[in-house]
């Protein structure tokens, strides 16, 4: 059975919609375990927020966070990836990338975020042991 980026990935990734504002992204941000908040509308990715986003489109321009919807800050997402691509391409795509991390997506909706560590670890699960070679 080939493993799919659905079966690997974390399916209720950090979220906020897209006429949340600024500061609750700075919220969520603060967190120290939550590194980019994923921008979505009606369930569909617009975008990605982090805290060089809030730094740079909010703080430097003088914005007010309480009233800055994150539609207008939000970052388009480098890439992402269909929930069905198979885990060795999932995998190998991180890695072309260089990317921790990437939202999986199906039909335009984000349905999840998948770690390169993850899939590394769920490769290995799969790969079967090596036969022991016995001396002819």
């Amino acid at each position: 059975m080939i493993m799919r980026a659905r079966d690997a990935m974390v399916s209720e990734p950090t979220t906020l919609e897209a006429s949340a504002t600024a500061q609750e992204a700075g919220v969520r941000l603060a967190q120290p375990e939550v590194r980019a908040v994923l921008v979505c509308d009606q369930g569909v990715l617009v975008g990605v927020v982090t805290r060089k986003t809030l730094v740079r489109e909010v703080v430097a321009l003088g914005r007010d966070p309480r009233s800055t919807e994150l539609r207008a800050i939000a970052e388009p997402p480098i890439f992402t990836l269909d929930a069905d691509t198979a885990l060795e391409q999932a995998f190998h795509e991180l890695e072309e990338r260089d990317l921790e991390r990437v939202p999986v997506v199906e039909d335009g909706r984000l349905v999840g975020v998948l770690s390169r560590a993850v899939v590394q670890r769920r490769l290995a699960e799969e790969e079967p042991l090596a036969e022991p070679e016995v001396p002819a």
